[in-house]
């Protein structure tokens, strides 16, 4: 235990104890890393209350990171602990740290898209809020009011065009090469999936964003 661990406030030593709790399906983060924990607070009675949210509805993991909570809370000396499951707002990938996102890539899994990227990964952006629009006016030959009734205000409003943004495309986690595919949207567990990189030809996971 360092120094600064010792002279820490307890709400802040039981905060560090429990954020330190690997996750069971990416044992390469922590819940801290990964955006699960979101507060840790001390009542008057001494009691800690701490706040979680799962990556996913019915989650399996999540009995197994409730008891790892308890038992790095009583390790840290807080034996009377509550754990609070919050849903809303729901877990994103966008809540995952920069240090999550480099320990992913070092263990060879490419980490979720950053906030705002282009589409989803795997798959085309939708026309509407995820694509760009572009106004082009309609031309119409002269007397054309005439012999199809349209007025001619009518003729000058401009058409819209709406372009889906391209899809995202992690980068290979092993040799960084931008040219990848996916295989299979169904990786190891239900947060990944299967990409090849067609540089170096080798598999790997990516982190589904949502």
């Amino acid at each position: 235990m360092t120094g600064h661990t010792l002279t820490a406030g307890p709400e802040a030593r039981v905060r560090a104890a429990v954020a330190a709790v690997p996750d069971p399906e990416l044992r390469v983060l922590s819940i801290g890393e990964l955006g699960v924990l979101r507060d840790v607070t001390i009542g008057p009675g001494g009691r800690v209350v701490v706040t979680i949210t799962p990556t996913y509805l019915g989650c399996p993991a999540l009995e197994v990171i409730r008891s790892g909570i308890a038992a790095a809370a009583r390790d840290a000396g807080f034996p009377d602990v509550e754990i609070v499951t919050s849903l809303s707002p729901p877990w994103t990938t966008d809540w995952l740290d920069e240090t999550a996102r480099a320990k992913l890539a070092a263990t060879g899994i490419a980490p979720p898209p950053p906030a705002g990227a282009a589409g989803s990964a795997g798959a085309a952006g939708s026309a509407g809020a995820a694509g760009t629009a572009s106004r082009t006016g309609a031309a119409f030959p002269e007397g054309a009011a005439e012999a199809t009734g349209v007025p001619p205000r009518a003729r000058a409003l401009p058409l819209l065009t709406i372009s889906p943004r391209p899809p995202y495309l992690p980068g290979c986690p092993r040799c960084g090469g931008a040219a990848t595919e996916e295989i299979t949207r169904a990786g190891a567990t239900a947060c990944r999936s299967l990409w090849r990189c067609r540089a170096c030809g080798e598999p790997f996971e990516h982190m589904k964003g949502h």
